[in-house]
């Protein structure tokens, strides 16, 4: 009996060393994988000097916010530039034209100054060789409350269609 128990003392001991030997390498194992997740918190949490990822996550998305409300703010601001810009006065269309039949030369002209709801200016200078007229007539929609000459809704024409 004292060999059986010999061969069962060594059988014992021989799986409690493979035993050893598997937990070993799953003590390595496990090891290099917590070797990799500690340098995968280290890259998320970064130089930020906060332990925790839930006061990270909470810092960044209070980040987040701010930045949504700056995103807002500068939105806003961009759409009222764009129609205080859309106002301006900024189309300009010149017609020049002879308005006497007996004297040379297209020096008298309408000017247009428009913006993008054609809203704006017209001037027109008659000049003869005596004298030199110059009318100033707004406009609201392409339209004025005063008769406009043909020449003037040339010049309005040029002005709308010019990019």
């Amino acid at each position: 009996m004292n060999g059986l128990d010999e061969d069962a003392g060594l059988a014992a001991l021989g799986g409690a060393g493979i035993l050893i030997l598997i937990l070993f390498i799953w003590i390595i194992v496990l090891s290099v994988k917590l070797s990799k997740l500690s340098r995968a918190h280290k890259r998320m949490i970064g130089e930020t000097g906060v332990p925790k990822l839930e006061d990270v996550l909470t810092k960044v998305h209070d980040n987040l916010a701010k930045v949504e409300r700056n995103q807002e703010e500068l939105n806003a601001k961009l759409s009222s530039q764009g129609k205080r810009l859309a106002a301006l006065k900024g189309r300009v269309g010149v017609h020049r034209f002879n308005a006497f039949a007996d004297q040379g030369g297209e020096i008298s002209f309408a000017v247009a100054i428009v913006n993008e709801e054609r809203d704006g200016v017209v001037l027109t200078g008659i000049h003869s060789r005596e004298q030199t007229f110059l009318y100033a007539k707004p406009l609201a929609k392409g339209e004025s409350g005063y008769p406009l000459t043909p020449e003037e809704k040339t010049a309005i024409n040029q002005a709308v269609h010019k990019e």
